[in-house]
């Protein structure tokens, strides 16, 4: 899964990538059509207690790759430009937009020597989302133009014209109540709205402890945005610190936790992914999955082998096994239940396989 970090330029987009990734692309205005790609784990509490458990040599967690999208305006080399610049948003940018499962938009909150105007987030996420809703209207009135003389295509008619109302009503399509096929009919367009949204408001260290501002959050809330708040310095400077020493600075802080972890876990509930967990004294593994997925479906994730010879799976919460110790407890106490092929798998469930060969 690919999740692109998009924003206007001076943002601190990069910034948040460095903090997530651990890496040290350059800051300030990137280069057009320059990106930047890192692969994270997620964190997950559950795979350090089955370790735990069952003394396993290794710890699998699951992964998203995050991708900082080149600075978003057609002015990216410009340390001034912002919402309010105008031009629309880079072709190379909007490519690289298209081809991310999921999208986290970073407006700034932050006084940034590069910018001359101070921070404006209200202004900048309307601003950026502005700039999405019309790169969507573009493919569906091109597409509307083509078939309007057409017969027999009453349907997509009808369905571009309501796609089209929406996003003039400043709305994500996203917020659009879409069936399954009307989802598949619009999957050729691009539509950058209709992915999984998520808001980044990247704070001052100073205001990062007080949350997320009411006229922001309200803002947001208009354009069935997603928001949470980040303040990219400070979980750069976390994630430059030894593992040991990042309690003692976020203490120093203020701060009982980092917002980085809070923020991976909720880009993976974004996708629509949960985890199902396999554990033993070799590995504790999560598996990622779409919400849904049936047991079947989700023995092929391991290998095609066992979804091709499945015959049951061996079910439990991992909440369940950890408190009661062990399988062979768990068993005892009808906690392990044997599950068929239908089986709709949840978030958390530890999983043994069994199949044929």
């Amino acid at each position: 899964m690919k999740v692109g970090i998009v924003g206007f330029p001076g943002s601190g987009k990069t910034t948040i990538f460095n903090a997530l990734t651990g890496q040290s692309a350059q800051t300030g205005v990137p280069a057009k059509g320059k990106e930047n790609l890192g692969v994270i784990k997620v964190p997950d509490p559950r795979i350090d207690k089955l370790a735990e458990l069952h003394a396993s040599k290794k710890r699998v967690y699951a992964e998203i790759a995050f991708v900082d999208v080149a600075a978003a305006g057609g002015r990216a080399g410009r340390p001034d430009a912002g919402p309010a610049k105008g031009g629309g948003l880079d072709p190379q940018a909007l490519a690289a937009m298209r081809e991310c499962d999921a999208l986290v938009v970073v407006v700034r909150a932050f006084a940034n020597p590069l910018l001359a105007t101070a921070p404006d987030p209200v202004r900048e996420l309307g601003g950026f989302m502005a700039e999405l809703l019309l790169s969507d209207l573009a493919p569906l009135e091109n597409r509307k133009d083509r078939i309007k003389k057409e017969a027999g295509r009453d349907a997509e008619k009808a369905l571009i014209d309501r796609c089209m109302a929406h996003l003039e009503a400043e709305q994500s399509l996203g917020t659009l109540a879409l069936s399954p096929e009307e989802l598949r009919q619009l999957m050729g367009f691009g539509l950058l709205t209709l992915k999984p949204l998520l808001g980044l408001l990247n704070q001052e260290e100073a205001d990062f402890p007080n949350g997320i501002p009411a006229d922001v959050q309200k803002a947001a809330q208009a354009l069935g945005l997603d928001l949470m708040a980040i303040s990219g310095k400070i979980e750069m400077d976390i994630a430059a610190l030894p593992p040991g020493e990042q309690p003692e600075f976020l203490k120093a802080l203020g701060l009982e936790f980092s917002a980085r972890d809070r923020f991976i876990q909720r880009v993976y509930a974004k996708l629509e992914l949960i985890s199902f967990l396999t554990t033993g004294p070799d590995e504790s593994r999560a598996w990622p999955i779409r919400r849904g997925t049936t047991a079947h479906r989700a023995a092929g994730r391991i290998h095609s082998d066992i979804e091709r010879g499945f015959i049951r799976a061996e079910v439990i919460a991992c909440e369940e096994l950890v408190a009661l110790g062990n399988e062979k407890k768990a068993r005892e106490a009808g906690k392990l239940r044997l599950e068929g092929k239908e089986y709709v798998v949840k978030d958390g469930d530890v999983i043994e396989f069994r199949f044929n060969v």
